[in-house]
């Protein structure tokens, strides 16, 4: 069981420390990272690149070619939770250091909000509406944290199923 621990550490430690850099460096471009739409987001590569390097190499070099599909999802998970810690402790830091970020996003979320077509103001509905532009303005450093933290979960989620499918070997009997 040792492995399935190591490996998701240290590639999840790599990657947690490169997903925000990848956030700032976004954020240094031009392009505000929050606002890029979750089916956009870089994670999507990053957790499809590191997750197969970590279960291949738990596969390959620990369990002799054999990886069941649950070791895959453990791995993959302790290896979000990881990439997820760091990355959102060092954006939460980022955050405390350079408040023009919280400032950015809050601005440029009210006028993307703000730019709404009427039709779909009213599916969300306007109470909805109204609610998230009042509440925007509250917004601060943890909550962008929290929910860099959360949106990495969910992106990770699917991504860990079909490589865990992908890269599981049952014994051969």
């Amino acid at each position: 069981m040792r492995p399935l621990f190591q490996v998701p550490l240290k590639y999840g430690a790599i990657a947690g420390v490169l997903g925000a850099i990848l956030v700032i460096g976004l954020y240094y471009l031009g392009r505000h990272p929050f606002l890029i739409p979750v089916f956009f987001d870089f994670r999507i590569f990053l957790f499809g690149v590191f997750i197969f390097f970590t279960l291949k190499e738990l596969r390959d070099y620990y369990y002799q070619g054999v990886l069941y599909f649950w070791q895959g999802i453990i791995g993959s998970f302790f290896f979000t939770v990881v990439f997820a810690t760091i990355a959102a402790g060092l954006l939460a830091i980022f955050i405390a250091i350079v408040p023009g970020f919280l400032t950015a996003y809050i601005e440029q979320s009210i006028e993307q909000i703000k730019g709404l077509p009427a039709d779909i103001i009213e599916r969300i509905g306007k109470d909805v509406y109204e609610r998230n532009l009042k509440l925007l303005p509250s917004t601060n450093g943890f909550d962008l944290a929290l929910l860099y933290f959360t949106q990495s979960f969910m992106i990770a989620f699917f991504i860990s199923i079909i490589l865990s499918v992908i890269l599981r070997r049952q014994p051969k009997t």
